[in-house]
């Protein structure tokens, strides 16, 4: 059986599907602090799904009994929290991770799937950047709580064995999507039809993926990716920027003579960085390649938004 926890959130439940279609078992963890029951509703007895936190750690252990292999995705989802509520990401990122692991040594589990981000790299010089960029100096807690958990994950797999997956993810967007540029734009759009408000200059330019190649891509590399810890850049190799979102955002609604109004700055809010691009060239030398590049994923995921939020 495979354990997804964060399932019930917006990448978690696109994994679910991806697992289940592969005639997977499936168990779920999540708190629902930001999981929506209703994104796991059509699927039956193949998924278990197990409302717990990751902080209560006998749950936790419970939970973990015959399980094969973790996808662990249950995080902090806004960047933007850690700068509100400080010891956000240390605890639903870092010590949640811990627990993860030490459930998994309990119950003898030895494989690890861990969603990371390029949140990690800071504000890379190296552009694009690879895996082997250093040293990794993050500027948000989010990002800080993420390389966290990767050195816990590969001392845990140094100390005690097993295998890691560890994809350090491009921005991810698509349908079910409950929060970043996107769906706060369209959320803006709705408020006030005629300005739609851009955080920064609107030059932030970042790589985007589409959710579903994500999910794809992390199974595949789980099918092929056979080291002890396997490490690899999620993304399609290529950038948009904010500006150009908010053009296809203003496009898909429809909505005529539609003001974009720039707060100005290099970043959104503090712990933004201005510009990520990462080298995936190690993923496309595995046999994957995604489906869409980064401006079609956000047209395709602002269509999606639009119907699901509606505007």
């Amino acid at each position: 059986m495979e354990l997804v926890t964060g399932g019930a959130g917006f990448i978690g439940s696109h994994l679910v599907d991806a697992l289940v279609e592969k005639g997977k078992k499936v168990r779920v963890i999540d708190n629902f602090s930001s999981g929506r029951m209703e994104f796991l509703s059509h699927h039956n007895d193949e998924v278990e799904i197990i409302k717990c936190d990751l902080l209560d750690f006998e749950s936790l252990k419970k939970t973990m009994q015959g399980i094969e292999t973790v996808h662990h995705l249950a995080a902090n989802p806004d960047i933007r929290l850690g700068t509100q509520v400080t010891d956000t990401d240390l605890k639903q990122g870092t010590i949640a991770t811990y627990n993860i692991l030490e459930a998994m040594r309990i119950n003898n589990v030895t494989n690890i799937s861990f969603a990371s981000s390029s949140a990690i790299y800071g504000e890379a010089e190296e552009m694009p950047t690879s895996e082997k960029y250093g040293p990794l100096l993050p500027i948000s807690l989010y990002g800080a709580s993420k390389i966290a958990s990767e050195t816990l994950i590969t001392a845990w797999i140094g100390t005690f064995g097993g295998k890691a997956w560890i994809h350090r993810f491009a921005n991810i967007v698509g349908p079910r999507g409950t929060h970043g540029v996107i769906f706060d734009f369209i959320h803006k759009l709705k408020k006030t039809p005629n300005r739609l408000e851009v955080l920064g200059d609107g030059f932030q330019e970042k790589s985007y993926m589409s959710v579903s190649d994500c999910v794809n891509s992390m199974i595949h590399l789980i099918e092929n990716a056979n080291k002890d810890v396997n490490l690899y850049n999620l993304g399609t190799g290529d950038t948009c920027s904010v500006r150009r979102i908010a053009e296809i955002v203003v496009e898909e609604s429809k909505i005529d003579q539609v003001n974009i109004e720039y707060t100005g700055g290099k970043r959104g809010w503090a712990g933004d960085v201005p510009k990520t691009f990462l080298n995936v060239n190690k993923l496309l030398e595995t046999g994957f390649k995604p489906t869409r590049m980064s401006e079609e994923t956000i047209r395709d995921c602002v269509i999606d938004l639009i119907d699901e939020i509606g505007l």
